[in-house]
């Protein structure tokens, strides 16, 4: 996908979307943390689920050691590796109430040293809770990055490294979120829905397999 092509495709979405939001559901900063924590191999259907009930109990770091750990699994049991996740989690929220105040830090450094967040957990807090323009390549950037030709790579931090190369300034910080949206109901990994698809016209797949239809 060349230059042209890039700045076309990332005008369409943002004309379609303005201002798009994570599905994932919190109230505060450390709430996300908690919910992007608990989005591992799960749904974000199944974390809001989960959380709705876990944050009327306990919204603080203090109040989710509180609860324990059989306490807090209890919570969150329906969500997949729940076990190693309430382990992290109250591992993590420890480490806030110790070293930051029960505040969540700002910086990527700070972050990855939280039991249970990657280089992923922590550009979604950076990008969604601070605003900054970070690419959290999870496997619907991955694909979409790789398929369309927006950014192909062998791996995530190659494909996050081209992206913040190769998307035009004015819509990093909100690319995170097309990216994913477009790979979660358009660009699925089975069958790419590029009949409906608005960024069609500008993607390297979409020239190299022509006109497409539901009947395909």
């Amino acid at each position: 996908m060349n230059k042209s092509a890039i700045e076309h495709f990332f005008a369409t979405l943002a004309a379609a979307n303005p201002q798009p939001q994570t599905e994932l559901k919190y109230s505060s900063v450390f709430e996300l943390l908690t919910a992007v924590l608990l989005s591992a191999q799960a749904t974000d259907a199944s974390v809001n689920k989960a959380t709705q009930n876990l944050f009327l109990v306990a919204n603080t770091p203090q109040k989710m050691l509180a609860l324990g750990l059989e306490g807090l699994e209890g919570y969150i049991k329906t969500i997949g590796l729940y076990h190693s996740k309430a382990k992290h989690l109250l591992q993590t929220c420890q480490i806030l109430v110790e070293r930051y105040g029960g505040e969540v830090p700002r910086t990527r450094e700070a972050l990855e040293t939280l039991p249970g967040v990657g280089r992923k957990t922590a550009n979604v807090v950076l990008n969604v809770a601070f605003g900054e323009p970070t690419m959290a390549v999870d496997t619907h950037i991955f694909r979409v990055s790789n398929r369309t030709g927006l950014a192909p790579g062998k791996t995530p931090l190659e494909v996050e490294l081209k992206l913040l190369k190769r998307i035009p300034e004015p819509y990093r910080v909100h690319a995170h979120h097309w990216l994913i949206l477009l790979g979660r109901y358009v660009c699925q990994a089975r069958k790419p829905k590029c009949w409906q698809c608005a960024v069609a016209p500008y993607c390297d797949f979409n020239r190299r397999a022509g006109p497409q239809s539901p009947l395909m």
